[in-house]
């Protein structure tokens, strides 16, 4: 690809799309399960209807008959004249409005570095001359950790979120304390204990962490009981904490992290209750050696029964048949319930009436317990929305150069003006654009080429 390319800027297909009541019926062929790529709702009002409703586009005319001659900040020590500037409304050469200038005194105060905000105006032949007069708070001189052996102090302060020259701020240092002991705790310290204080020896403005690590804590066995459906070793692939294996990963990976440990437990419910245990509940029991360094962690595994569905309805459904939805299903009356083939069931659905034009399709699935023991009905309630066609599609290039044509874009795509919008041709134009390798794709320099879908009223002209 020649190198000017890299330079070429994002592309955007617009379609402007017409809602239809038209009936539609689920025609053959395979569909693809899976659901990403359809466009989200459009949830603002557009612009000109905005427009419309408030009366017009309406210019804001500044109010007052004076013009801001200068700013002048005045008592800063610490905090730079450009940064507190840049807080501020009241600029030279604007006009003046003395609202303003109280609402930028509301700004300094919140901006949390000054225990006083004043303000003074000054008549001048050339305007008014505004001057903010601001008493800092005092400053962090230097953040000094005491007691550390398992953490360098660059790790710490990066944690603590406190460098020199911040303000010296009470609730900001408790802050740094709780990030901290989590940031240890993360790091298999679990009982480390750290306590802050302002000043040290002769530096009244040193923030000082005195900081007891504890023992690093390691996992030394992960057992699993009341499992019968799956093995000890599948379901520690699952969870995310690790023991030490044999003698080769004895100190590799398994530090014993609380908060990772019940988020495992988590972790297994979901797991059994995807698998049809609805009712399964997993809980965790800790154990030391006498050392206080090394633990072992059993989850205890109540699996109860695994439901079966007694029944799949599907409502909410008008244009498609039932018949013809249950067709697309995996999921059966009779089989164990599954939550990984409810979503796939659930995609299946969203991305079969996408291909028909219901791009804003909804299916939302509900099990219902039943009274018969290990029995649940499955409730599919689908909401449809409208049926959108391709009024007009409109090519938006940003960028320099402009190589290629409007209609050889629009050559590479299948979608037709006046045709009923394609999920499947809609992902794959999406693809020919990313193909194609003319425009920037690169997110951190402009926006991926795109299609966009923006509805339109039926009978309106742009």
């Amino acid at each position: 690809m020649p190198q000017w390319l890299a330079f070429h800027s994002v592309v955007q297909l617009v379609l402007l799309a017409v809602a239809t009541p038209a009936l539609a019926q689920m025609g053959g062929g395979g569909m693809g399960g899976g659901g990403g790529g359809a466009p989200p709702p459009i949830e603002k009002a557009r612009f000109r209807d905005h427009v419309q409703e408030m009366g017009g586009i309406r210019v804001h005319r500044e109010a007052g008959d004076s013009i801001v001659a200068g700013v002048q900040i005045r008592g800063n020590r610490f905090i730079g004249t450009e940064r507190i500037l840049q807080l501020l409304e009241t600029r030279p050469d604007r006009v003046f409005d003395e609202e303003t200038v109280m609402s930028d005194v509301r700004k300094l105060n919140e901006f949390g570095a000054f225990s006083q905000v004043r303000y003074r105006i000054e008549d001048r032949p050339e305007g008014k001359l505004v001057s903010f007069e601001v008493v800092e708070l005092p400053t962090v001189s230097q953040v000094v950790f005491f007691g550390t052996r398992g953490m360098n102090d660059r790790e710490l302060s990066g944690r603590a979120g406190i460098q020199a020259k911040d303000p010296l701020n009470e609730y900001t240092i408790e802050s740094a304390v709780r990030r901290l002991e989590d940031f240890y705790r993360e790091k298999g310290f679990n009982n480390a204990v750290i306590r802050s204080q302002i000043g040290h020896e002769s530096d009244p403005r040193a923030v000082v962490f005195r900081i007891n690590e504890g023992h690093l804590e390691r996992i030394h066995r992960i057992h699993m009981v009341g499992n019968e459906i799956e093995g000890e070793a599948r379901l520690k692939k699952i969870i995310r904490s690790r023991d030490s294996f044999m003698r080769v990963g004895h100190y590799i990976g398994n530090q014993a992290n609380l908060k990772q440990i019940d988020q495992d437990v988590e972790i297994l419910t979901s797991y059994y209750r995807n698998l049809g245990f609805l009712r399964a509940h997993v809980s965790r029991q800790i154990e030391y050696d006498e050392s206080g360094k090394w633990l072992t962690v059993t989850f205890v595994i109540v699996e109860n029964e695994r439901y079966i569905i007694n029944d799949i309805k599907i409502v909410g459904n008008e244009f498609i048949p039932v018949e013809q939805l249950q067709e697309r299903l995996t999921m059966q009356p009779g089989d164990f319930f599954s939550g990984m083939k409810m979503n796939l069931d659930v995609n299946e659905l969203m991305y079969s009436y996408g291909t028909l034009g219901f791009i804003y399709c909804e299916v939302e699935p509900q099990p219902v317990m039943r009274d018969e023991p290990n029995r649940v009905d499955l409730v599919l309630k689908i909401n449809e929305g409208d049926r959108w066609k391709v009024g007009q599609i409109f090519v938006n290039v940003d960028g320099e150069p402009h190589l290629m044509r409007e209609t050889m874009l629009l050559n590479q795509l299948d979608l037709v003006e006046g045709q009923y919008i394609d999920r499947r041709k809609l992902e794959g134009g999406r693809d020919v654009l990313n193909r194609l390798q003319l425009f920037e794709t690169n997110p951190t320099l402009a926006d991926p080429p795109d299609i966009k879908v923006v509805p339109r009223e039926e009978g309106l002209e742009y």
